[in-house]
C-alpha cells in the first residue's frame, strides 16, 4: 500500500497539461487513471498491459452492445465496462510517466488500441440496430448514423492526431498556455467519456438511439470546426 500512495504523490506533479481537455477528462478520467495507474505499478503492470487492459474492458462492452438485446441492465454494464476502459487508457501513458516515460511502440499501440475501440463501438451499434430493430425503434435508414458517427470519430481522432504530430514543438523552457475553462466545458459534448453516458439509455431503445443521433450530429458539427482550426493553424507553419 505504501508504494501506492507515493505512487500517486508522484504521480500528482507530473500531469499532463489540461490545455483543449474537457472538463470530464481533467476532473474525472484523469484523476480516475491516476489510481489505476499507481495501482498498476504496485503490482507490476507494464504500460502496454494496462493498454490491453483498457482494450478488454472497451471490446467487451461493444460486443456486447452488438450481441445482446438492449436492457437497462445492459445499458448500466456497457457504460461501467466503457468508462473503466476510458480510465484505464489514461492510466497506460501515467504509468509510463512515472517509470521514467514511454515508448514508440506503446504510444502506437496505445493510439492503435484508441483508433480501433472507436470503429468497433459504432460497428456494434449498427450491428445492433439491425439485430434488434423493434427493441430499437430503427428502420433500414437508421443504419446509416453509426456510420456517419464513426467516419465523423475516426477522422477527428486521425486529424488531430496528425496535426500534434506536423505542428512544430515548442521551444524549450516557452510556459506552458494555461488551460481555457470555457473551452474545457465546449468540450464536453464530444468527449469520449461524455459519450459513453448515452449507453445508459441503452434500455429505452427509441431514447437511446435520438441520444446517439443528436451526440453524431454533434460529433460532425465538431469535425468542421476542427478541421478548419487545424488547416488554419498548421497553414501558418513556415515550409
Amino acid at each position: 500500500m505504501a508504494s501506492v500512495q507515493a505512487a500517486l504523490r508522484e504521480l500528482r506533479g507530473a500531469q499532463k497539461s489540461a490545455k483543449g481537455v474537457s472538463l470530464y477528462s481533467r476532473f474525472v478520467n484523469r484523476p480516475a487513471g491516476r489510481y489505476l495507474a499507481a495501482g498498476s505499478y504496485a503490482i507490476g503492470l507494464s504500460p502496454n498491459q494496462v493498454t490491453l487492459v483498457s482494450a478488454a474492458f472497451s471490446f467487451a462492452a461493444a460486443a456486447a452492445v452488438a450481441l445482446v438485446a438492449p436492457s437497462w441492465g445492459l445499458g448500466i454494464a456497457v457504460w461501467a465496462a466503457l468508462a473503466v476502459g476510458f480510465a484505464f487508457d489514461s492510466a497506460d501513458g501515467q504509468l509510463a510517466r512515472l517509470r521514467g516515460g514511454g515508448s514508440a511502440s506503446g504510444e502506437w499501440l496505445d493510439h492503435v488500441v484508441d483508433c480501433a475501440k472507436l470503429t468497433a463501438l459504432h460497428s456494434c451499434v449498427l450491428i445492433g440496430f439491425y439485430r434488434f430493430p423493434d427493441a430499437y425503434g430503427v428502420t433500414a435508414g437508421w443504419l446509416l448514423v453509426p456510420l456517419g458517427f464513426q467516419f465523423a470519430s475516426v477522422v477527428t481522432f486521425f486529424g488531430g492526431l496528425l496535426t500534434e504530430k506536423l505542428k512544430p514543438a515548442p521551444a524549450p523552457g516557452s510556459p506552458a498556455a494555461a488551460p481555457s475553462t470555457v473551452r474545457a466545458v465546449a468540450l464536453l459534448p464530444v468527449d469520449y467519456g461524455v459519450f459513453c453516458l448515452v449507453f445508459l439509455l441503452l434500455g429505452g431503445g427509441q431514447p437511446f438511439r435520438w441520444a446517439y443521433a443528436g451526440m453524431g450530429a454533434v460529433a460532425a458539427l465538431f469535425l468542421l470546426a476542427f478541421l478548419a482550426k487545424w488547416y488554419r493553424e498548421l497553414s501558418a507553419v513556415p515550409r
